[in-house]
């Protein structure tokens, strides 16, 4: 019997779940040995990637709740990585930015952690990695539009 037919729905998400946890254990171990921990490293990526940001906005882009990115942004402050300014057009709002240190320490960082991802994807082929982004892409999509009707459904 061919697999295709017989993969079921569960054993789908069982598969990402494992996939995803593995990853993240990986990760999170080269992460570790830089002393930090996955949202502090999260956080300086964004902030390399897209400059300078409120810390609800860097929450938003690495999915963490505020209350946790409140306490990675103070660890990367206490450690001279980061520094909190006020906006020039809004003075209740507070501005993230990387210092000269966290940008040098997050660049050096990520340099390594791209290439170790790259080794660890080294498996797939170039037409296998973009067929699993579309076909991610589209499991999130249909996630998100199921999640937004059962929301809709039950506020009713």
């Amino acid at each position: 019997m061919n697999n295709e037919q017989t993969t079921s729905a569960p054993k789908l998400w069982v598969i990402l779940a494992r996939t995803y946890n593995a990853v993240a254990v990986y990760l999170e171990s080269t992460i570790a040995a830089e002393g930090l921990g996955l949202s502090d490293f999260a956080a300086l990526e964004v902030l390399l990637h897209k400059g300078p940001l409120t810390m609800s906005a860097i929450a938003e882009k690495v999915l963490l709740a505020n209350a946790s990115m409140t306490s990675a942004i103070d660890r990367l402050d206490e450690r001279g990585l980061v520094r909190r300014v006020n906006s020039e057009s809004d003075r209740r709002v507070r501005i993230v930015e990387l210092t000269a240190q966290g940008r040098t320490f997050i660049s050096a960082i990520y340099e390594r952690h791209e290439r170790e991802l790259e080794a660890l994807m080294g498996g797939l082929s170039r037409a296998e990695r973009n067929q699993l982004r579309h076909l991610l892409k589209k499991l999130g999509y249909a996630a998100s539009v199921a999640s937004r009707a059962n929301k809709e459904e039950h506020q009713q």
